[in-house]
């Protein structure tokens, strides 16, 4: 005979176990993660890559007029107030490379030139394709 009295238990310990576990990995891995912006370079000449001891810097501008230099992304508008307060933690001779869209206009890509020489750097490159 079955006994309609008795309900079934539900366990949730389990559910509960591996919900953290999730949440744990999700909370580890979610800093790490690096968003790759579309750009389309130019073409240009393949030359020599040389090795650098020093740290680059790196300036991203994509067709949006939006530049972004390590970890801060900002309009073209405040590049030049931006990019001299960054400038205090690089050294002046430190190469600078600009990975701009080849859609920009090139007074917003010299706009960039200009700035980051006037912060004081003096190895500045654009990077293209080649």
């Amino acid at each position: 005979m079955i006994n309609l009295e008795e309900t079934p238990e539900l366990n949730i310990t389990p559910l509960v176990d591996i919900m953290l576990v999730l949440l744990a990995i999700l909370m580890v891995t979610t800093p790490t993660l690096v968003y790759e912006e579309q750009i389309v370079l130019p073409d240009g000449s393949k030359t020599k890559t040389l090795s650098a001891e020093q740290k680059d810097l790196t300036v991203i501008v994509d067709a949006q007029r939006k530049v972004r230099i390590d970890q801060s992304t900002m309009s073209l508008q405040e590049l030049p107030d931006n990019i001299a307060l960054l400038s205090a933690k690089y050294d002046k001779n430190s190469a600078v490379y600009i990975k701009a869209d080849k859609n920009l206009l090139y007074d917003d890509v010299m706009f960039v030139l200009k700035s980051i020489k006037n912060a004081g750097f003096s190895k500045v490159a654009l990077q293209t394709n080649g």
